[in-house]
């Protein structure tokens, strides 16, 4: 007779299948936690190189917060206050000691006698806190109505005045402050602001000429006349007469 061999069960083989993935779970847990310990100890490291370059970071920023927010703003004021006063506090105009306005900001002149200024889109007209011009394109019906409305505006106020009406008076500026007319807008008023003040024509163009400003470094920008100047001459001419 043979000897029976019997085959090993699967049971003998578990132990060492168990202990090998026992095992491996050791090192894997071994491993994530060098992992971390070497991930934890770069972040430290990065954050003490970091903290040497804070401190004259701070420094610096202070220093030019005062030096280009206080002390340039000052002393930049205190020249322009030695310097040129009236520019430096926006060129305002007084009049018998009162406030009539600035140089720099047109303002709205309806009566006959005075000079006209072209309109305005800001706010209620030359409200210097809506600065803004109409924006309106050249195909647009509003600004055809808008220059037709001026045109006979003008017209109503001088309608034996059948010169061409320069374009500045029926157009809006950009900024809506536009404190400045053409030569040639001044000169198409003159007739209507003589009559109406009983004063001849060469009176009122010699006054427009007076305060005619020429080109910036005798070629940037166009002659212009100030109209706030102007009509506060012609004022003081009428009541001296």
């Amino acid at each position: 007779m043979q000897p029976n061999h019997s085959l090993p069960s699967s049971n003998a083989t578990q132990p060492t299948a168990s202990m090998n993935a026992e095992h491996s779970y050791i090192d894997d847990n071994h491993n994530d936690s060098d992992n971390g310990k070497d991930n934890e100890s770069t972040e430290i490291d990065q954050t003490a190189n970091r903290m040497p370059m804070l401190k004259p970071a701070l420094s610096l920023f202070i220093v030019l917060a005062i030096t280009l927010g206080l002390c340039y703003p000052l002393l930049m004021t205190g020249v322009a206050q030695v310097t040129m006063p009236n520019k430096a506090n926006g060129s305002m105009i007084e009049q018998n000691g009162s406030l009539v306005g600035s140089t720099l900001i047109g303002q709205t002149f309806d009566q006959p006698e005075y000079l006209w200024t072209r309109p305005s889109a800001a706010g209620d007209g030359y409200d210097a806190a809506q600065s803004s011009g109409s924006n309106l394109g050249p195909l647009n019906p509003e600004l055809v109505t808008n220059v037709e409305t001026q045109v006979q505006k003008l017209k109503a106020a001088d309608p034996q005045n059948t010169a061409p009406i320069p374009l500045d008076l029926v157009t809006m500026s950009g900024s809506g402050l536009d404190p400045h007319i053409s030569p040639a807008a001044a000169e198409w008023q003159v007739n209507r602001v003589a009559r109406i003040r009983g004063i001849s024509s060469e009176q009122v163009q010699k006054v427009i000429d007076a305060h005619t400003e020429g080109r910036q470094l005798y070629w940037l920008g166009e002659p212009r006349v100030n109209v706030l100047a102007v009509n506060l001459a012609l004022d003081e001419m009428s009541s001296t007469n």
